[in-house]
């Protein structure tokens, strides 16, 4: 064999070698699925324990903003506990890396303020319509900048909770296993069950939060990134709760800049569950899921996927 061949050989080597296969997770997806919202639970139950042992350091008061405090605190902990649970899953029973979360932020402030701006659009037009058709009535309007800007923070851990849980690791590990549309609308039935205990819920509340995880999910789907949906969650309860004054899927929580009456509790306005059982939102929700599709398909947003 001469030298000319000789230099050859490493070439050919590499060329017959084949790309390692991803490694194998531990579990079948129907058994990691469950799994993994079981576990959440169980560290938000231990996580949230821990916060009230260290609230009781905290000079109780009736203030407004320990209350806000309170339940910013107790969405921390879950918060918290949801993203150590993804990433324990991730990293040994997936065996992925946590960047499939899709928590890269790098280049996404377009995203957050796009998430932002729809939830306004959303609202400006369902709020306008609730109005012209006398479904609601102001009576009056008063603002707390103090409130608003703490209760943003609690909605904006809150929604990153649900959003790390339900789209960053449900429907992120669907979308490895099956159709992407099947698994956006599985991912929106997990969350919408995962509200079944809420106040004032009903069967139609229940659609329209079928319908939210759809309008959520949608740009994850094309993306694998979670700042878009975390910012529209965050602003969509914002602007429904402190701002309008509408109970926040079924429950009234902190005081609003418009205080509402219903003249009477009906499909339009949503009765005791806010606009979230409202047909006016059902009708929203449809249409913006629709058009968050369209403007991936036909190319929108060209970043690359997280």
């Amino acid at each position: 064999m001469n030298s000319k061949q000789t230099k050859l050989l490493p070439t050919m080597d590499i060329e017959k070698q084949t790309t390692p296969e991803p490694p194998k997770p531990l579990l079948p997806l129907w058994a990691t699925i469950p799994l993994y919202i079981i576990t959440s639970f169980l560290f938000m139950g231990v996580f949230g324990a821990l916060v009230l042992l260290l609230m009781q350091f905290i000079p109780e008061s009736k203030s407004v903003y320990y209350m806000i405090g309170q339940m910013f605190a107790s969405s921390a902990s879950s918060l918290a506990a949801v993203w150590i649970a993804a990433i324990i899953f991730l990293k040994l029973i997936d065996r992925q890396p946590v960047s499939e979360l899709g928590m890269s932020i790098k280049g996404r402030w377009k995203d957050c303020l796009a998430g932002l701006l729809f939830a306004i659009v959303l609202y400006i037009i369902g709020f306008t319509a609730s109005l012209a058709l006398g479904a609601i009535e102001i009576t009056s309007i008063s603002c707390d900048f103090g409130i608003l800007l703490s209760t943003f923070c609690f909605y904006f851990v809150a929604a990153s909770m649900e959003e790390v849980m339900v789209r960053g690791y449900i429907q992120g590990r669907l979308m490895t296993k099956m159709n992407k549309f099947l698994a956006m609308c599985i991912a929106s039935l997990i969350f919408s069950v995962l509200h079944i205990a809420n106040d004032n819920i009903t069967f139609f509340a229940l659609v329209n939060l079928f319908l939210a995880g759809l309008l959520l999910g949608a740009s994850y789907m094309y993306t694998r990134n979670l700042w878009f949906p975390i910012f529209l969650h965050t602003a969509w309860n914002w602007i429904q709760g402190p701002i309008l004054g509408y109970e926040v899927s079924g429950t009234k929580m902190f005081p609003s800049v418009i205080n509402l009456h219903l003249p009477e509790e009906n499909i339009i306005n949503g009765g005791r569950f806010g606009f979230e059982g409202s047909i006016i939102c059902t009708v929203l929700m449809i249409i913006g899921t629709a058009l968050i599709i369209m403007w991936y398909r036909r190319g929108g947003s060209r970043t690359a996927q997280a």
